[in-house]
């Protein structure tokens, strides 16, 4: 009874899965890229120097949450399964050109970013806390006057974030650990629960100061790992690449051919970066931001997805490619394949240096996934009771994702992303003329040569919109 009920569960989750990344939402996400890169004037190649100092300059010290701990905490949910695990699901479903799709999404989706994160500081609110909160459902209900829609999309991210990608994090822990040391999963997957229920209990400040803490630390030692594969195969690199460019158009024979290159490709992108999706969105809005400016939230988050997809998730694909073992992998993917191509190039301890990132990378994404639930969940109700019920529930599939088998893991993870992404698409678009009005206002001031400060009454479309007023009213922001 039970193989029977799975068996039809999987068939319903791939069937929506087809549906949402063969027919509907690949076109939708490139089309929202193009249509934000060309009318924000290519930005993210314009000013990329600007929010890469901005970034920098985030460190300083704040009341709140800094603009360096929000960027710190969204890279925390950016950073983990996707950019290693996911990779290699991508190289393997799709061939080495999944990795050019991944790249060209996350050079549209920076543009994306830029704008679901402006929009979150625009729309955001002051929690009984003194908390700002924030994100698509914030901005769905208060720019577009449609809270059944910003319930709709919250309800999503809390599936998609406080379960999904949960259950995929742990799942992908209890993976490697299992692999490098043959540790037992329901074990493990005890452990990951009772730290994650450390954490997360003390709230998203305490979120915030953990990611600072575990994301710097993680993304040097991993990017360290794979320049000593890069320099161990250098006079290989330009094979590697050409390998995924011809892979991408489907000029080299590949897994899929070139559309399943592009589906693996913006798919497991998306996973990693986020842009689009409205998830980066929900803290980007606690920040203070440094300038005094939304726009400049836009800016960090922006840098973000490039961090993300063209650093991290490259990284972790030229140890793949460059280490030779994709063709003899004996039915290796995801993580499985990753550990195999390290061990392969530096020798068996590199599996166990391999377990100790992933433990890094994905336990921060747990925590950071779920400081973008408890926004939600605080969007719907403000009971303290239910928010502690949920909390126990994120805590529960946490452990039941150490144990699940890793493509129904997968497959739910897809379709909880794509149905999201799609609502908050929908909605960036709507109110993407008040993000672009915003974001001018920004450009203006910088090329007056003046440090941006906001005031919504320059801006007619944001005169009247009572959330506007936390730019009036805190004198700290």
């Amino acid at each position: 009874m039970i193989e029977t009920i799975s068996a039809a569960l999987n068939t319903a989750i791939g069937f929506a899965n087809g549906l949402l990344w063969g027919k509907l939402l690949i076109y939708v996400l490139v089309a929202a890229g193009i249509l934000f890169t060309v009318r924000l004037g290519f930005i993210q190649f314009r000013l990329f120097g600007h929010g890469v100092r901005l970034v920098r300059q985030g460190r300083n010290k704040t009341d709140g949450i800094s603009s360096f701990q929000v960027f710190c905490t969204s890279m925390a949910a950016r950073v983990g399964t996707g950019n290693m695990a996911g990779v290699a699901v991508a190289i393997t479903a799709g061939g080495p050109g999944a990795i050019f799709w991944m790249w060209l999404i996350a050079m549209l989706g920076m543009a994306t970013a830029f704008v679901e994160s402006t929009l979150a500081q625009v729309y955001k609110v002051r929690g009984e806390d003194g908390q700002y909160r924030g994100g698509p459902a914030y901005y769905i209900e208060q720019g577009l006057g449609k809270r059944w829609m910003g319930s709709l999309f919250s309800i999503l991210l809390i599936i998609a974030f406080g379960f999904a990608f949960n259950s995929v994090q742990a799942n992908t822990i209890t993976d490697a650990l299992h692999n490098a040391f043959e540790l037992d999963k329901s074990i493990v997957g005890v452990v990951i629960m009772l730290v994650t229920a450390y954490v997360i209990m003390g709230g998203l400040k305490k979120v915030a100061k953990v990611s600072e803490l575990i994301v710097p630390v993680m993304a040097v030692l991993y990017l360290g790992i794979a320049m000593v594969v890069l320099v161990l195969n250098i006079a290989d690199v330009p094979a590697a690449i050409a390998l995924i460019v011809k892979s991408a158009f489907g000029f080299e024979q590949a897994a899929g051919g070139a559309l399943g290159a592009i589906m693996a490709g913006v798919a497991r992108g998306l996973f990693s970066n986020e842009a689009g999706m409205g998830s980066a969105a929900n803290i980007a809005a606690s920040a203070t931001p440094n300038p005094n400016h939304p726009a400049s939230q836009g800016f960090v988050q922006m840098i973000g997805v490039f961090v993300d997809t063209i650093v991290i998730c490259t990284a972790s694909a030229a140890i793949i490619l460059l280490s030779g073992v994709l063709d003899a992998s004996e039915g290796q993917k995801g993580i499985g394949l990753l550990q195999l191509a390290l061990t392969n190039e530096l020798g068996s301890w590199a599996a166990y240096f391999l377990s100790f990132a992933i433990v890094l990378f994905c336990f921060s994404s747990i925590i950071a996934n779920y400081s973008y639930a408890e926004s939600n969940i605080l969007f719907l109700t403000k009971s303290k009771p239910t928010l502690l019920v949920f909390r126990l529930l994120v805590l529960l599939m946490v452990l039941i994702g150490s144990m699940a088998s890793l493509q129904m893991v997968w497959n739910f993870a897809d379709v909880s992303m794509g149905l999201m992404a799609l609502v908050n698409l929908i909605a960036i678009i709507l109110l993407s003329k008040v993000a672009y009005a915003v974001i001018k206002d920004y450009e203006v001031q910088l090329h007056a040569g003046k440090t941006p400060a906001f005031d919504p009454s320059r801006i007619a479309r944001l005169k009247d919109q009572l959330a506007c007023n936390n730019w009036f009213d805190d004198e700290k922001h």
